[in-house]
């Protein structure tokens, strides 16, 4: 929900967003206790009774190559404050131990059930070399690029975004393709002319920069030190994009209400195919992003 507040906050103008509950096809997971809390800081409370609960600790198994036959499941009592887990659930239905693929992190307790904040979906992994960035980091890298857009540019915002990992030449470059949303006066013009002219190439290339700024220390070492990674690029695409994404995956069997917009698709060719194919503009990092070794 997280990359969609700013659109949410701009299109209700101040409204207060409310996400009551944690939910998804297999059963209801917690409710929000707090539904007045900042929509960034949401951390849903477990109901025990919905369902059996188990929790497989994030940097137990992620450090053992995501295998997670050999890892201890933790129940919902046992649960430590700050950590990161992966949600398992056996259902009333007899879907037995059916593990969700969010990451979540526990914030608190109610009496004894704990909070839990949605942080990430798993593998979600961008990767050139060494480098892993998961979709949390992606998320802060975005967010952080579309603050110096909405800085340069006022009237300009990300609504939508997808990335993937390019192998095509040496070394590889991560890709990030936005979706961008004007003001009205500027969304008459065409799109080429639209991200180039009012935009201007340099500001979307600070972009690119901004964002390789927010990755993470390896990412910059196997740039800046080891030049294993070229330049991070953006491709703008045509306003309608990722609802063509959408329709795409509906008309491949999944479920509209169960949709969700891909943050990573280095592995499906199609969908590449789809964007490359609306990209209006592409602009790279102009520099190398900054490294220590202290980082």
């Amino acid at each position: 929900m997280a990359q969609y507040i700013p659109s949410l906050n701009y299109f209700g103008g101040g409204l207060p967003i409310v996400s009551t509950l944690y939910a998804s096809s297999e059963c209801t997971y917690g409710i929000n206790l707090r539904p007045m809390c900042d929509p960034g800081e949401v951390s849903y409370t477990f109901i025990p009774v919905m369902g059996y609960f188990e929790f497989l600790p994030v940097d137990d198994y992620s450090s053992n190559n995501n295998d997670a036959s050999h890892q201890q499941l933790v129940d919902l009592a046992r649960l430590e404050m700050g950590r990161e887990y992966e949600v398992v659930v056996t259902t009333y239905a007899g879907l037995n131990r059916y593990r969700v693929g969010d990451v979540l992190r526990v914030t608190g307790f109610h009496n004894s059930a704990p909070r839990l904040l949605f942080v990430r979906r798993k593998n979600v992994v961008l990767s050139v070399d060494s480098d892993k960035t998961d979709e949390a980091e992606l998320q802060r890298a975005v967010e952080r690029a579309s603050t110096l857009l909405l800085r340069l540019h006022g009237s300009a915002a990300v609504v939508e975004y997808t990335s993937r990992a390019c192998a095509n030449s040496i070394p590889g470059h991560y890709i990030v393709y936005w979706e961008l949303m004007l003001s009205k006066e500027e969304e008459m013009e065409e799109a080429p002319v639209m991200t180039m002219s009012l935009l201007g190439g340099d500001v979307l290339d600070r972009c690119c920069l901004e964002m390789e700024e927010a990755l993470s220390s390896v990412y910059r070492r196997k740039r800046v030190v080891e030049n294993a990674i070229a330049p991070l690029e953006i491709r703008v695409v045509q306003s309608g994009t990722f609802e063509e994404l959408m329709d795409y995956a509906v008309s491949r069997g999944t479920s509209m209400s169960q949709y969700k917009v891909p943050r990573c698709v280095t592995e499906s060719p199609h969908i590449i195919e789809l964007l490359d194919s609306r990209v209006v503009s592409s602009h790279f990092s102009p520099m190398l992003p900054r490294w220590a070794p202290a980082d």
